[in-house]
């Protein structure tokens, strides 16, 4: 019994170091690489009831460090949207404020601090694919911030803008729609 013993374990080990050394060109070829960046969303979503007391006629946080907005309806539906931010805090307003006006073809023009930081801007941008507002915009009860599409998607997910809240054209048709003048939203 022993040596039936031994030849399983002969057998066995054999069979390993086989497997082993089939696989050992690829392991001894392999170069240690530099790591690999994951793009990988991490945000932390919001509770509306630790912001507001009602959920009125809608509600929407935009969180500038998860770079997320979230947007329950009336009947407290949510949906989760990527955006982008802007560029620095000192042009972040973080508070609460609400929708005021919504503009199915917005224009631009640049704000006096703007022009400031750059004097090369346009003095104004009709609406159209040059639009940096994209193709809906949500006014706020602050004079020049906006929640916005934009026509160039490598701003979302990233600090960029000059103030306002950026979305995909795509997913502020869908916000814009889902949202009357007077819903609640919070900036943090």
């Amino acid at each position: 019994m022993t040596q039936k013993q031994t030849v399983l374990t002969r057998r066995s080990f054999s069979t390993g170091v086989g497997a082993a050394a089939f696989a050992a060109p690829s392991i001894l070829g392999a170069q240690e690489q530099a790591p690999v960046r994951r793009n990988m969303s991490s945000f932390r979503t919001h509770a509306w009831q630790d912001h507001f007391d009602r959920l009125g006629n809608g509600i929407i946080i935009s969180d500038t460090v998860s770079r997320v907005l979230q947007h329950w309806t009336a009947d407290g539906e949510m949906r989760i949207y990527p955006t982008s931010v802007p560029m620095t805090d000192e042009l972040t307003r973080r508070g609460y404020t609400e929708i005021v006006f919504k503009d199915p073809e917005p224009d631009w023009a640049p704000t006096p601090s703007m022009l400031e930081r750059d004097p090369t801007l346009p003095s104004y941008v009709p609406p159209g694919p040059e639009n940096p507002l994209g193709i809906r915009a949500m006014h706020l009860t602050w004079q020049y911030y906006r929640i916005h599409g934009t026509n160039d998607t490598r701003k979302i997910g990233r600090r960029s803008s000059n103030g306002c809240i950026g979305l995909f054209n795509e997913q502020i048709i869908e916000v814009y729609d889902r949202t009357p003048v007077g819903t609640q939203v919070k900036l943090i």
